[in-house]
């Protein structure tokens, strides 16, 4: 057989032409082909080549550092972008917001999904996944800003129920990375925390009549690799680069950590326990609502408390956590490396851990709290002129079980402690959570509330649900004033049944809460 061609990052870049839509793979700091990318960057910035790129991605790719997606931050070289995620390529976001480039954001989950729909030549994805959100074209259809025109999300009736479309976008080109490559161009991923969607780009791209180049560690020869680990097999791939080092990280700024791949297993006693503080006070207080034999999901940030503090009370088997990204079992981590849990159990490819979690099989979903209106809508995803992106919040939100929304009550500059029991406020927070109308819909309470999902909204210092008739505040700390301390700093009034009851005590000591005993 012919071996497969192998090309230096420059000349890789060279291969993309003017108005070519372009898909790379990566979630947050892991799987991003970086020398790919770089590369391209640097022959644009030399030679003004190649121009209006389309970019299409799935999930965050980026360290908020120039690196991952914001290769493509550039006026000129890219005209449009479709991605699930922005908050980590805040350059690439500021041309949306400053109406130079078109933008949209969609669901993660959907996008991963869509790239398998590309490949078997399908008129788009079928979905009731963002309805009622502001990726609905009811509202505004994942357009982010007033010169993204095109309407690429569309309302159907499917056999008498609302479904949205999500249009195929033909591939011209990928850029993606796995681990080693065959001589004859057969890639492994065994070193990457997670496969994400290669296989399903890598599809969509040929069967669109595209390129796939693939990044990779190094070249064995042919026939040495386990086939069960090959991920993308050379009838997909045109072309694979050699990467340094340093452009191959298995997640930015980290080395090789073989706890996240399930070469080795490590003690989850090594795994420090966090002080007590606000946000600790909400993992104890989420942690309450864990039940036994769930599948749960944590998002990043506050949520990632949970899993802490479940470990600290022994009742970490009381749950399979799960992440997006595909793995099942173990503790997820986070910063650049959130997508992989240490010990994972099993690491699927991340269309499939969607298409489970669209089905509803989260039990519970434990996620962050940005802003949330009277309706019980919460928005994640834009704050005037800051572009966060949905991710795969819409998928897991709008379908598990039951879901709870955990942050701080306030936000900019909050300081608390805790003394005697009690919460005490030190300095409250400059800006308000808890508004009269989110700015934008990420999750929507009128769906929650026609699909009778359970749903909380857990903060250090109060406790909400949502019912069919608004949202109603149904617990309080110890130590905190209802009137000032709550009801003054909400732009609307709680609806309550009678006077709220405290939350447990035993979460405002500084000690096992006894969770394994309740």
């Amino acid at each position: 057989m012919k071996k497969m061609t192998v090309f230096t990052a420059d000349e890789t870049a060279k291969l993309v032409k003017d108005g070519q839509t372009i898909t790379t793979s990566g979630f947050v700091g892991s799987g991003c082909p970086e020398a790919l990318t770089k590369a391209l960057e640097k022959r644009f910035l030399e030679t003004g080549k190649p121009k209006n790129l389309t970019l299409f991605y799935a999930a965050a790719q980026g360290n908020r550092d120039g690196s991952g997606a914001d290769h493509f931050a550039h006026i000129g070289l890219t005209k449009r972008v479709v991605a699930g995620h922005w908050n980590l390529a805040p350059a690439l976001g500021k041309l949306v917001i400053e109406n130079k480039i078109e933008g949209y954001n969609l669901p993660q989950g959907t996008l991963s999904q869509l790239f398998r729909d590309i490949a078997a030549h399908k008129i788009g994805t079928i979905t009731h996944v963002g309805l009622n959100t502001f990726v609905d074209p009811r509202k505004q259809g994942g357009k982010l800003n007033e010169i993204t025109k095109e309407n690429i999300v569309e309302l159907v009736d499917i056999l008498g129920q609302e479904k949205l479309l999500y249009k195929a976008i033909p591939l011209d080109i990928a850029f993606i990375r796995g681990s080693y490559a065959d001589e004859l161009g057969n890639i492994s991923l065994e070193k990457e925390v997670v496969p994400s969607e290669v296989t399903s780009i890598a599809q969509a791209v040929r069967n669109s009549g595209g390129k796939v180049i693939v990044q990779v560690e190094r070249i064995v020869k042919a026939g040495t690799l386990d086939p069960r680990l090959v991920k993308i097999p050379r009838i997909y791939v045109d072309g694979i680069v050699v990467a340094n080092p340093e452009e191959h990280e298995q997640c930015f700024g980290h080395k090789f950590d073989p706890s996240l791949t399930g070469d080795i297993q490590i003690p989850l006693d090594s795994i420090p326990v966090p002080p007590l503080s606000a946000k600790k006070i909400i993992g104890r207080r989420a942690a309450v609502e864990l039940k036994e034999n769930s599948v749960v999901n944590l998002g990043i940030g506050i949520p990632e408390y949970i899993s802490l503090v479940a470990n600290e009370e022994g009742i970490g088997d009381y749950m399979t956590l799960t992440v997006e990204a595909g793995p099942v079992g173990g503790v997820p981590v986070g910063g650049s490396q959130f997508g992989a849990s240490i010990n994972p159990e099993c690491i699927l490819d991340q269309p499939v851990q969607f298409d489970f979690y669209d089905g509803g099989g989260v039990d519970l979903a434990f996620l962050g709290l940005a802003e949330v209106d009277e309706s019980g809508n919460i928005n994640v995803s834009k704050f005037g002129p800051k572009l966060a992106g949905c991710g795969g919040f819409i998928n897991i939100t709008q379908n598990a079980k039951r879901v709870f929304f955990c942050g701080t009550f306030t936000a900019g500059g909050l300081k608390t402690k805790i003394k005697d029991g009690k919460l005490v406020i030190v300095q409250e927070g400059k800006i308000r959570k808890f508004i009269r109308e989110v700015e934008q819909i990420t999750f929507s309470g009128e769906y929650a509330v026609k699909t009778k999902q359970p749903v909380m909204y857990i903060t250090e210092r109060a406790v909400f649900e949502l019912r069919p008739d608004g949202v109603y505040l149904t617990e309080v700390a110890p130590g905190i004033d209802l009137q000032t301390q709550i009801l003054d700093l909400m732009d609307f009034v709680p609806k309550m049944d009678k006077e709220p009851k405290f939350m447990d005590k035993e979460i405002f000591k500084d000690e096992v809460m006894g969770l394994s005993k309740k």
